[in-house]
Protein backbone atom coordinates (compact mmCIF):
# COMPACT_ATOMS: atom_id res chain seq x y z
CA UNK A 1 0.00 0.00 0.00
CA UNK A 2 1.25 3.62 -0.60
CA UNK A 3 -0.16 4.54 2.54
CA UNK A 4 -0.38 2.87 5.31
CA UNK A 5 -2.79 2.41 8.93
CA UNK A 6 -1.40 3.76 11.81
CA UNK A 7 -3.22 3.67 15.01
CA UNK A 8 -6.62 2.83 12.85
CA UNK A 9 -6.01 5.75 11.35
CA UNK A 10 -5.18 6.51 7.03
CA UNK A 11 -1.82 8.64 6.83
CA UNK A 12 -0.24 10.30 4.04
CA UNK A 13 3.52 9.61 3.46
CA UNK A 14 4.18 13.77 3.64
CA UNK A 15 1.95 14.18 6.10
CA UNK A 16 2.89 12.62 9.07
CA UNK A 17 0.60 12.17 11.58
CA UNK A 18 -2.27 13.59 9.92
CA UNK A 19 -5.26 12.12 8.27
CA UNK A 20 -6.19 12.38 4.44
CA UNK A 21 -8.63 14.74 4.73
CA UNK A 22 -6.21 17.53 6.74
CA UNK A 23 -3.80 17.27 3.47
CA UNK A 24 -5.58 20.20 1.79
CA UNK A 25 -7.66 21.89 4.98
CA UNK A 26 -4.41 22.70 7.42
CA UNK A 27 -2.71 24.87 5.36
CA UNK A 28 -5.67 26.99 4.63
CA UNK A 29 -6.96 26.75 7.94
CA UNK A 30 -3.81 28.00 9.64
CA UNK A 31 -3.19 30.97 6.75
CA UNK A 32 -6.85 31.82 7.88
CA UNK A 33 -6.12 32.01 11.46
CA UNK A 34 -2.86 34.07 11.28
CA UNK A 35 -4.69 36.18 8.78
CA UNK A 36 -7.73 36.73 11.28
CA UNK A 37 -5.32 37.38 14.39
CA UNK A 38 -3.08 39.93 12.28
CA UNK A 39 -6.05 41.97 11.16
CA UNK A 40 -7.22 41.46 15.11
CA UNK A 41 -3.64 43.43 16.22
CA UNK A 42 -3.85 45.93 13.45
CA UNK A 43 -7.58 47.20 14.65
CA UNK A 44 -6.36 47.14 18.39
CA UNK A 45 -2.80 48.94 17.96
CA UNK A 46 -3.71 52.09 16.72
CA UNK A 47 -7.13 52.26 18.73
CA UNK A 48 -4.76 52.45 21.31
CA UNK A 49 -2.10 55.08 20.29
CA UNK A 50 -5.18 57.23 19.31
CA UNK A 51 -6.52 56.77 22.71
CA UNK A 52 -3.45 57.94 24.60
CA UNK A 53 -1.27 60.73 24.54
CA UNK A 54 1.94 60.35 26.68
CA UNK A 55 3.69 63.08 28.67
CA UNK A 56 6.99 61.80 30.73
CA UNK A 57 8.98 62.50 33.67
CA UNK A 58 12.47 62.02 34.48
CA UNK A 59 13.63 62.97 37.85
CA UNK A 60 15.29 61.57 41.22
CA UNK A 61 12.33 59.70 42.81
CA UNK A 62 14.15 58.08 45.57
CA UNK A 63 17.28 59.38 47.86
CA UNK A 64 17.51 62.52 49.90
CA UNK A 65 15.69 64.28 46.86
CA UNK A 66 12.51 61.81 47.13
CA UNK A 67 10.36 64.07 48.68
CA UNK A 68 10.48 66.84 45.69
CA UNK A 69 10.43 64.35 43.23
CA UNK A 70 7.24 63.09 44.90
CA UNK A 71 5.84 66.77 44.65
CA UNK A 72 6.63 67.07 40.92
CA UNK A 73 4.26 63.56 40.65
CA UNK A 74 1.58 65.53 42.37
CA UNK A 75 1.90 68.65 40.17
CA UNK A 76 1.58 66.67 37.07
CA UNK A 77 -0.86 64.27 37.77
CA UNK A 78 -3.24 67.40 39.14
CA UNK A 79 -3.10 69.08 35.82
CA UNK A 80 -3.58 65.79 33.59
CA UNK A 81 -6.84 65.09 36.05
CA UNK A 82 -7.94 68.42 34.99
CA UNK A 83 -7.23 68.18 31.68
CA UNK A 84 -8.69 64.50 31.35
CA UNK A 85 -11.83 65.32 33.27
CA UNK A 86 -12.51 67.57 30.46
CA UNK A 87 -12.32 65.02 27.36
CA UNK A 88 -7.96 64.67 27.15
CA UNK A 89 -6.11 66.13 24.47
CA UNK A 90 -6.98 66.24 21.00
CA UNK A 91 -9.34 64.12 22.11
CA UNK A 92 -6.88 61.56 23.52
CA UNK A 93 -6.60 60.60 27.02
CA UNK A 94 -3.20 61.41 28.75
CA UNK A 95 -1.24 59.76 30.42
CA UNK A 96 2.13 60.29 32.60
CA UNK A 97 5.02 57.70 32.74
CA UNK A 98 7.80 57.94 35.38
CA UNK A 99 11.53 57.35 35.66
CA UNK A 100 13.59 57.67 38.46
CA UNK A 101 16.97 59.06 37.54
CA UNK A 102 18.58 58.89 41.17
CA UNK A 103 20.65 61.83 40.66
CA UNK A 104 22.58 60.19 38.26
CA UNK A 105 23.34 61.56 35.29
CA UNK A 106 23.99 58.57 32.51
CA UNK A 107 20.73 57.06 34.39
CA UNK A 108 18.78 59.97 33.16
CA UNK A 109 20.06 59.67 29.66
CA UNK A 110 18.76 56.57 29.92
CA UNK A 111 15.33 56.77 31.12
CA UNK A 112 15.51 60.10 28.65
CA UNK A 113 16.01 57.82 25.64
CA UNK A 114 13.80 55.21 26.90
CA UNK A 115 10.37 57.27 27.13
CA UNK A 116 11.49 58.89 24.06
CA UNK A 117 12.09 56.46 21.54
CA UNK A 118 10.01 53.71 22.81
CA UNK A 119 7.45 54.79 24.48
CA UNK A 120 7.20 58.15 22.32
CA UNK A 121 6.30 60.33 24.69
CA UNK A 122 4.99 64.03 22.88
CA UNK A 123 6.68 65.80 25.75
CA UNK A 124 9.58 65.44 28.50
CA UNK A 125 9.81 66.61 31.94
CA UNK A 126 12.83 67.07 33.66
CA UNK A 127 13.56 67.04 37.23
CA UNK A 128 15.57 68.55 39.94
CA UNK A 129 19.45 67.94 39.39
CA UNK A 130 21.45 70.34 36.96
CA UNK A 131 23.86 67.91 36.16
CA UNK A 132 21.37 65.40 35.15
CA UNK A 133 19.02 68.06 33.02
CA UNK A 134 22.36 68.98 31.29
CA UNK A 135 23.34 65.62 30.35
CA UNK A 136 19.77 64.93 28.54
CA UNK A 137 19.92 68.05 26.61
CA UNK A 138 21.99 67.02 24.08
CA UNK A 139 19.96 63.93 22.98
CA UNK A 140 16.20 65.88 23.84
CA UNK A 141 17.61 68.81 21.14
CA UNK A 142 18.97 65.60 18.92
CA UNK A 143 15.93 63.95 18.85
CA UNK A 144 13.80 67.22 18.51
CA UNK A 145 11.48 66.52 21.25
CA UNK A 146 10.16 69.49 23.84
CA UNK A 147 11.90 69.08 26.97
CA UNK A 148 10.04 71.27 30.06
CA UNK A 149 12.59 71.70 33.01
CA UNK A 150 10.57 71.57 36.39
CA UNK A 151 13.37 72.34 39.00
CA UNK A 152 16.54 72.30 37.99
CA UNK A 153 18.05 76.11 37.84
CA UNK A 154 21.48 75.64 35.93
CA UNK A 155 21.99 78.45 33.22
CA UNK A 156 23.32 75.89 30.36
CA UNK A 157 20.06 74.36 30.24
CA UNK A 158 17.74 76.09 28.16
CA UNK A 159 20.58 78.81 27.06
CA UNK A 160 22.57 75.92 25.86
CA UNK A 161 23.84 77.11 22.64
CA UNK A 162 21.86 74.73 20.29
CA UNK A 163 20.74 76.21 16.80
CA UNK A 164 17.62 74.00 17.24
CA UNK A 165 16.65 74.13 20.82
CA UNK A 166 13.86 72.21 22.12
CA UNK A 167 14.50 73.02 25.86
CA UNK A 168 12.13 75.03 27.85
CA UNK A 169 11.59 75.79 31.48
CA UNK A 170 9.16 76.63 34.11
CA UNK A 171 11.66 76.91 37.40
CA UNK A 172 14.03 79.47 38.67
CA UNK A 173 17.39 79.94 36.67
CA UNK A 174 21.01 80.97 38.24
CA UNK A 175 21.50 83.54 36.52
CA UNK A 176 18.19 85.81 37.93
CA UNK A 177 17.94 83.86 41.26
CA UNK A 178 22.34 84.82 42.24
CA UNK A 179 20.91 88.49 40.91
CA UNK A 180 18.17 87.92 43.63
CA UNK A 181 20.37 86.05 46.31
CA UNK A 182 22.69 89.09 46.03
CA UNK A 183 20.27 92.28 45.67
CA UNK A 184 18.31 90.04 49.16
CA UNK A 185 21.44 90.10 50.99
CA UNK A 186 22.29 93.35 50.55
CA UNK A 187 19.12 94.94 51.20
CA UNK A 188 18.60 92.51 54.36
CA UNK A 189 22.16 92.18 56.34
CA UNK A 190 23.84 94.80 54.34
CA UNK A 191 25.91 92.30 52.88
CA UNK A 192 29.93 94.50 52.07
CA UNK A 193 31.81 91.15 51.90
CA UNK A 194 29.92 87.70 51.58
CA UNK A 195 31.22 84.13 50.78
CA UNK A 196 29.95 81.63 48.51
CA UNK A 197 29.66 77.73 49.41
CA UNK A 198 28.87 76.05 45.94
CA UNK A 199 28.67 72.39 45.63
CA UNK A 200 31.42 71.13 43.09
CA UNK A 201 29.45 70.14 40.34
CA UNK A 202 27.85 72.00 36.95
CA UNK A 203 25.23 73.32 39.21
CA UNK A 204 27.39 75.27 41.69
CA UNK A 205 29.96 76.25 37.94
CA UNK A 206 26.58 77.77 36.82
CA UNK A 207 25.82 79.41 40.66
CA UNK A 208 29.47 80.99 40.97
CA UNK A 209 29.52 82.77 37.47
CA UNK A 210 25.73 84.54 38.05
CA UNK A 211 27.20 85.33 41.88
CA UNK A 212 30.36 87.08 40.59
CA UNK A 213 28.20 88.58 37.93
CA UNK A 214 25.75 89.71 40.55
CA UNK A 215 28.25 91.38 42.51
CA UNK A 216 30.33 93.09 40.21
CA UNK A 217 27.28 94.71 39.18
CA UNK A 218 27.08 96.04 42.56
CA UNK A 219 30.53 96.70 42.89
CA UNK A 220 30.44 94.10 45.80
CA UNK A 221 34.06 92.08 46.61
CA UNK A 222 33.72 88.45 47.68
CA UNK A 223 35.40 86.95 50.62
CA UNK A 224 36.24 83.82 48.92
CA UNK A 225 34.91 81.00 46.92
CA UNK A 226 34.94 77.50 48.65
CA UNK A 227 33.51 74.06 47.17
CA UNK A 228 32.86 70.85 48.50
CA UNK A 229 31.51 67.60 47.49
CA UNK A 230 28.24 66.14 47.80
CA UNK A 231 29.30 63.44 50.44
CA UNK A 232 31.59 65.50 52.60
CA UNK A 233 30.56 65.77 55.97
CA UNK A 234 33.25 68.11 57.35
CA UNK A 235 33.08 71.53 55.90
CA UNK A 236 34.80 73.10 58.90
CA UNK A 237 38.07 74.04 56.49
CA UNK A 238 36.44 75.29 53.81
CA UNK A 239 33.71 77.83 56.12
CA UNK A 240 36.89 78.57 58.42
CA UNK A 241 38.48 80.47 55.30
CA UNK A 242 35.52 82.16 54.43
CA UNK A 243 35.62 83.36 58.29
CA UNK A 244 39.07 84.38 58.01
CA UNK A 245 38.61 86.18 55.09
CA UNK A 246 35.67 88.16 56.73
CA UNK A 247 32.80 86.91 54.79
CA UNK A 248 29.51 88.83 56.34
CA UNK A 249 26.86 86.54 54.64
CA UNK A 250 27.39 83.18 52.97
CA UNK A 251 25.92 82.09 49.59
CA UNK A 252 25.43 78.60 49.48
CA UNK A 253 24.31 76.34 46.86
CA UNK A 254 23.65 72.81 47.16
CA UNK A 255 21.12 69.93 47.44
CA UNK A 256 19.05 68.47 51.10
CA UNK A 257 22.18 66.43 51.99
CA UNK A 258 25.01 68.76 51.09
CA UNK A 259 23.35 71.82 52.36
CA UNK A 260 22.40 70.33 55.88
CA UNK A 261 26.31 69.62 56.53
CA UNK A 262 27.21 73.38 55.56
CA UNK A 263 24.83 74.06 58.35
CA UNK A 264 26.25 70.93 60.92
CA UNK A 265 28.98 72.38 60.15
CA UNK A 266 28.84 76.00 61.49
CA UNK A 267 26.80 74.55 64.37
CA UNK A 268 30.35 72.67 65.35
CA UNK A 269 32.34 75.88 64.89
CA UNK A 270 29.51 78.37 66.93
CA UNK A 271 29.61 80.25 63.87
CA UNK A 272 26.27 81.95 62.73
CA UNK A 273 26.25 84.08 60.00
CA UNK A 274 23.35 85.01 57.78
CA UNK A 275 22.58 82.02 55.14
CA UNK A 276 21.23 83.38 52.06
CA UNK A 277 20.59 80.28 49.85
CA UNK A 278 19.47 78.72 46.55
CA UNK A 279 16.34 76.53 47.19
CA UNK A 280 18.53 73.01 47.39
CA UNK A 281 17.33 72.88 51.03
CA UNK A 282 13.77 73.19 50.06
CA UNK A 283 14.24 69.55 48.27
CA UNK A 284 13.74 67.22 50.75
CA UNK A 285 14.40 66.01 54.43
CA UNK A 286 16.46 69.19 55.32
CA UNK A 287 15.16 69.91 59.08
CA UNK A 288 16.01 66.13 59.93
CA UNK A 289 19.45 66.43 58.31
CA UNK A 290 20.18 69.47 59.83
CA UNK A 291 18.85 70.06 62.93
CA UNK A 292 17.56 73.32 64.95
CA UNK A 293 19.85 75.11 62.86
CA UNK A 294 17.97 74.53 59.71
CA UNK A 295 15.61 77.25 60.41
CA UNK A 296 18.63 80.01 59.99
CA UNK A 297 18.73 79.21 56.24
CA UNK A 298 16.84 81.66 53.79
CA UNK A 299 16.01 80.28 50.32
CA UNK A 300 14.17 81.00 47.18
CA UNK A 301 11.33 80.06 46.00
CA UNK A 302 8.64 80.36 43.06
CA UNK A 303 5.60 79.84 44.97
CA UNK A 304 3.91 78.78 48.84
CA UNK A 305 0.03 78.19 49.48
CA UNK A 306 0.34 80.07 52.60
CA UNK A 307 -1.88 83.45 52.75
CA UNK A 308 -4.37 84.64 50.04
CA UNK A 309 -4.67 82.08 47.37
CA UNK A 310 -5.51 83.04 43.76
CA UNK A 311 -8.97 81.01 42.16
CA UNK A 312 -6.43 78.88 40.61
CA UNK A 313 -4.78 78.18 43.95
CA UNK A 314 -7.90 77.58 46.07
CA UNK A 315 -8.98 75.20 43.35
CA UNK A 316 -5.38 73.24 43.47
CA UNK A 317 -4.93 73.24 47.12
CA UNK A 318 -8.76 71.46 47.40
CA UNK A 319 -7.73 68.76 44.67
CA UNK A 320 -4.64 67.88 46.37
CA UNK A 321 -6.40 67.75 49.98
CA UNK A 322 -8.71 65.31 47.91
CA UNK A 323 -6.39 63.30 46.16
CA UNK A 324 -3.66 62.71 48.79
CA UNK A 325 -4.25 62.30 52.64
CA UNK A 326 -1.45 63.34 54.07
CA UNK A 327 -2.22 67.15 52.94
CA UNK A 328 -4.15 68.54 55.26
CA UNK A 329 -3.21 72.25 54.75
CA UNK A 330 -0.77 74.57 53.18
CA UNK A 331 1.99 73.49 55.18
CA UNK A 332 1.98 69.84 54.05
CA UNK A 333 3.03 70.54 50.34
CA UNK A 334 6.15 70.21 50.98
CA UNK A 335 8.14 71.51 48.76
CA UNK A 336 5.21 73.68 47.20
CA UNK A 337 7.61 74.67 43.91
CA UNK A 338 7.35 70.67 43.33
CA UNK A 339 3.75 71.00 42.90
CA UNK A 340 3.42 74.53 41.27
CA UNK A 341 6.15 74.80 38.62
CA UNK A 342 5.08 71.43 37.46
CA UNK A 343 1.31 71.96 37.16
CA UNK A 344 2.21 75.14 35.43
CA UNK A 345 4.36 73.52 32.82
CA UNK A 346 1.41 70.57 32.32
CA UNK A 347 -1.13 73.63 31.51
CA UNK A 348 1.59 75.28 28.74
CA UNK A 349 2.47 71.69 27.01
CA UNK A 350 -1.22 71.67 26.78
CA UNK A 351 -1.86 75.10 25.43
CA UNK A 352 1.09 74.26 22.99
CA UNK A 353 -0.49 70.85 21.56
CA UNK A 354 -3.87 72.77 21.27
CA UNK A 355 -2.32 75.31 19.40
CA UNK A 356 -0.56 72.70 17.10
CA UNK A 357 -3.58 70.63 16.77
CA UNK A 358 -0.44 67.93 17.08
CA UNK A 359 1.04 65.70 18.46
CA UNK A 360 4.20 66.00 16.24
CA UNK A 361 6.94 67.65 18.45
CA UNK A 362 8.25 70.36 16.64
CA UNK A 363 4.40 71.58 15.85
CA UNK A 364 4.44 71.53 19.91
CA UNK A 365 7.66 73.30 19.95
CA UNK A 366 6.33 75.88 18.03
CA UNK A 367 3.13 76.04 20.07
CA UNK A 368 5.12 77.04 23.06
CA UNK A 369 6.18 80.25 21.43
CA UNK A 370 2.85 80.64 19.91
CA UNK A 371 1.34 80.68 23.67
CA UNK A 372 -0.61 83.67 24.59
CA UNK A 373 -2.12 83.35 27.68
CA UNK A 374 -2.20 80.49 29.77
CA UNK A 375 -3.69 80.87 34.32
CA UNK A 376 -1.29 79.23 36.38
CA UNK A 377 -0.30 78.50 39.75
CA UNK A 378 2.83 80.55 39.95
CA UNK A 379 1.11 83.31 37.87
CA UNK A 380 -0.40 84.90 34.69
CA UNK A 381 1.44 83.54 31.81
CA UNK A 382 1.01 85.88 28.83
CA UNK A 383 3.46 84.96 25.76
CA UNK A 384 5.91 82.96 28.03
CA UNK A 385 8.38 81.90 25.51
CA UNK A 386 10.45 83.49 22.50
CA UNK A 387 12.89 82.10 20.34
CA UNK A 388 15.44 84.02 22.23
CA UNK A 389 13.72 83.34 25.91
CA UNK A 390 13.26 79.56 26.74
CA UNK A 391 12.57 80.36 30.78
CA UNK A 392 9.01 81.09 31.73
CA UNK A 393 9.85 82.93 35.11
CA UNK A 394 11.54 86.28 35.81
CA UNK A 395 13.24 87.38 39.05
CA UNK A 396 9.62 89.09 39.83
CA UNK A 397 7.95 85.56 40.35
CA UNK A 398 10.53 84.92 43.45
CA UNK A 399 10.06 84.71 46.71
CA UNK A 400 11.70 83.75 49.84
CA UNK A 401 10.92 81.27 52.25
CA UNK A 402 12.42 79.53 55.59
CA UNK A 403 11.93 76.24 57.29
CA UNK A 404 9.62 76.43 60.54
CA UNK A 405 9.44 73.02 62.37
CA UNK A 406 9.10 70.81 59.23
CA UNK A 407 7.16 73.65 57.16
CA UNK A 408 8.32 75.91 54.44
CA UNK A 409 6.57 78.66 55.54
CA UNK A 410 7.47 82.29 53.56
CA UNK A 411 9.47 85.52 55.11
CA UNK A 412 9.05 89.37 54.45
CA UNK A 413 11.78 90.67 51.86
Amino acid sequence: MAQGLRNGRQVHPDRKGLPMSAKSYMPTMFRSILFAGAMALAAIAPAKAQDTLKLGLVAAMSGQSAKSGEAIVRGLSLAIDEINAKGGLLGKKVELLVRDDESNPAKGVVAARELVQREKVAALFGGLDTPVSIAIVPFMNGAKVPFMGVWAAGTPITRNGAPDNYVFRVSAVDDIVDVALVDYAVKKYAAKKPGMILINNPWGESNEKGLKAALDDKKLPYAGIEKFETNDVDLVPQLTRLKQAGADVLFMVANVAPSSQVVKSLDRMSWSPPIVSHWGPAGGRFTELAGPSAKNVIFVQTYSFFGDLSPVGKRVMAALQAKYADIKGPGDVTPAVGVANTYDSVLLIAKAIEKAGSTDPTAIRDGLYAIDKVEGLIKTYEKPFAKDNHNALSANDYIWARFEDNQIMPVKN
